[in-house]
């Protein structure tokens, strides 16, 4: 069994003023897709300059924060909603969802290709490889937060969590870890690879929606669901599995489309 380290949820404290670390993860994934989106910034469009970069970037970041938020109001917690409107503005009580964050990155993209005259698409295919270092690291900042940690396990890296976050004391699968290592390194792995060749639009974003949605997927099956909402069906389906369910046939149906499109026009 490995021994959790206990590293303070708070990074910086000045007074009554307190930074965490996964605000700090926040930081480090827009920063970090920023900074890799601007090496590839002359291969997508030689006309765009860094200023437009990022408003890019800025916009795709409001999309996270928004429809991350909004995201675990509607799919994890919308009775605590209906009791507490209010509730929804309280971004530091925590709670945050991918798959709204998806669908906030989605809408801010659609919105900003109409003023920058790009397709969604297009601009989706061009961020969906910066990605994964904002996923890593919110896993990353999950760790450090002693939450969304996974069922006891007897496996040689199992970890026991502070006792102000598993009251049990059970050894776990450190779930947060799994995730960082498959939905952030795994997976810009694959889409940096992928998308350094020419491909079709919508293969890098079919590529991604596909693996994201299937290492979740997995994941989910050794981590402990929301306590509000539990298992959904069977014992064993949880809301992210609902949830990324769709995201592995329409990154599927994405990929297949985009090369048939392509052996049409060829």
């Amino acid at each position: 069994m490995l021994v959790y380290p206990q590293i303070d949820p708070v990074a910086i404290a000045l007074g009554p003023l307190k930074i965490h670390w996964y605000g700090l993860m926040y930081l480090v994934g827009i920063g970090g897709a920023w900074w890799l989106a601007s090496r590839r910034l002359a291969r997508f469009d030689s006309s765009w300059t860094r200023d437009t970069l990022s408003d890019l970037v800025f916009w795709a970041a409001c999309g996270v924060v928004l429809g991350g938020r909004f995201g675990y109001v509607v799919f994890y917690n919308f009775e605590q909603f209906l009791r507490d409107p209010l509730w929804l503005l309280r971004i530091w009580e925590g709670g945050m969802s991918f798959h709204g964050g998806f669908l906030g990155v989605m809408l801010a993209m659609w919105w900003f290709g109409r003023r920058h005259g790009k397709s969604l698409f297009e601009l989706l295919d061009f961020i969906a490889p910066m990605v994964p270092i904002g996923l890593g690291a919110g896993r990353i900042g999950n760790f450090i937060n002693a939450e969304l940690w996974g069922k006891p396990t007897d496996l040689p890296w199992a970890m026991v969590f502070p006792a102000w976050s598993d009251p049990a004391q059970l050894a776990r699968h450190p779930s947060q870890l799994y995730q960082a290592a498959l939905e952030g390194v795994a997976l810009f792995v694959i889409l940096w690879l992928y998308s350094s060749k020419p491909r079709p639009t919508m293969a890098v974003s079919g590529l991604f929606a596909a693996c994201y949605g299937l290492f979740r997927f997995l994941v989910e099956f050794v981590r402990v669901p929301d306590a509000q909402l539990g298992y959904l069906a069977g014992g064993w389906l949880t809301m992210g599995q609902l949830l990324s369910l769709p995201m592995i046939l329409g990154g599927l149906g994405l990929m297949a489309y985009a090369y048939q499109r392509q052996a049409r026009v060829a």
